[in-house]
């Protein structure tokens, strides 16, 4: 999968200038698997189902439930549409509880769990300092904001302000100004989502993919395991590294292809919640697989944002699988937790 320039998605315009960093290898078997594949998110999905699973008479059903499914995250999460769930929540003044739907609250509720574990490195209401950079929904590129407003715009966040009711599906703010925002986690989560609703069919041999989250199950077509790259930082669609997966989700965060340059500094999309600003760290990429792709996109964010020694650390003591790509000096040397080399040797 190659990165694009170009913007897709129901309201045209990017929940987050973010393109995935992974290719994946499917050759030889193209003409056996069953693709549905559009827009969706600001990005692109596309699901591969093993042609001997499905009815042929039964893609249409599909295509139309994948596409239904995809449309009701956008309308759940996405602050890019106006009368979303998010945008409505964001937009209220209001600190009583608010009434949201059961799969709004279960995201959040994640959200608010890895910004727990991660000591607030992962934050679920980034959205006013996100906004400040310049990569929300009201973008303004190349824009360094000033030292103050970046202070003013940080007593906004804290995901510690954010107040959930998973039974009554219902969540609350501690002041009108709480903005969340679900870029982070939200394509993850359409990726289980989806997997949900094949695995309630009884489809046991697929591959899932929404703007570089991925999930997959069972074998490809020629009865091997799916086979997933992911991209060297160098570019020029050089492979870092190349991995099997089983019945997995995998998630990558990085730098390296959305930031922007402004006298001589370069600005990476990533915002460190505590400290209102980009990360400057040595870490090009981070991924993490998962039985979720929700946690998996969530926790590589977090990991994105820790840097490279605490990170892994925080990898390390949550016994997750995570493999890092780290700048030194001209080039890159590999990380990986003994978790992600387990399952790499297919011991977990």
């Amino acid at each position: 999968m190659r990165f694009f320039n170009t913007t897709f998605g129901i309201t045209d315009r990017i929940w987050r200038c973010f393109f995935p960093i992974l290719i994946f290898a499917l050759i030889g078997c193209q003409d056996q698997m069953g693709t549905i594949s559009g827009p969706t998110m600001g990005t692109t999905f596309q699901v591969k189902i093993v042609q001997s699973d499905i009815a042929l008479d039964d893609m249409d059903v599909l295509i139309r439930e994948i596409n239904a499914r995809l449309k009701e995250v956008n309308r759940q999460m996405s602050t890019y549409q106006h009368n979303s769930e998010i945008a409505q929540f964001n937009r209220s003044p209001s600190t009583d509880w608010f009434a949201v739907s059961s799969d709004f609250a279960y995201v959040l509720h994640i959200a608010r769990e890895i910004s727990t574990w991660s000591d607030g490195a992962f934050d679920v209401t980034i959205g006013p300092l996100v906004n400040l950079w310049g990569f929300g929904p009201n973008a303004i590129p190349e824009r360094v904001p000033s030292p103050d407003s970046i202070a003013t715009r940080k007593t906004l966040v804290g995901y510690k302000k954010i107040h959930i009711d998973l039974s009554a599906s219902a969540i609350k703010k501690e002041s009108p100004e709480i903005y969340c925002d679900l870029s982070a986690i939200a394509k993850g989560y359409g990726v289980d989502r989806i997997a949900s609703y094949l695995d309630s069919l009884g489809i046991n041999r697929y591959f899932i993919e929404i703007g570089g989250e991925l999930r997959t199950k069972g074998h490809n077509p020629l009865g091997q395991l799916w086979r997933i790259g992911i991209a060297s930082p160098a570019g020029q669609g050089e492979l870092q590294k190349a991995l099997a997966l089983n019945n997995m989700s995998m998630a990558t965060s990085g730098d390296y292809h959305n930031y922007f340059e402004r006298d001589g500094i370069r600005y990476s999309h990533t915002i460190d919640p505590r400290t209102g600003r980009p990360i400057t760290h040595a870490l090009a990429s981070v991924t993490v697989l998962h039985k979720s792709c929700a946690y998996a996109d969530g926790l590589a964010t977090a990991i994105n944002v820790m840097g490279p020694e605490k990170g892994f650390a925080f990898a390390e003591k949550h016994n997750l699988a995570v493999f890092m790509i780290v700048r030194q000096g001209d080039g890159f040397v590999e990380k990986m937790t003994s978790d992600f080399e387990k399952m790499v040797r297919g011991e977990k």
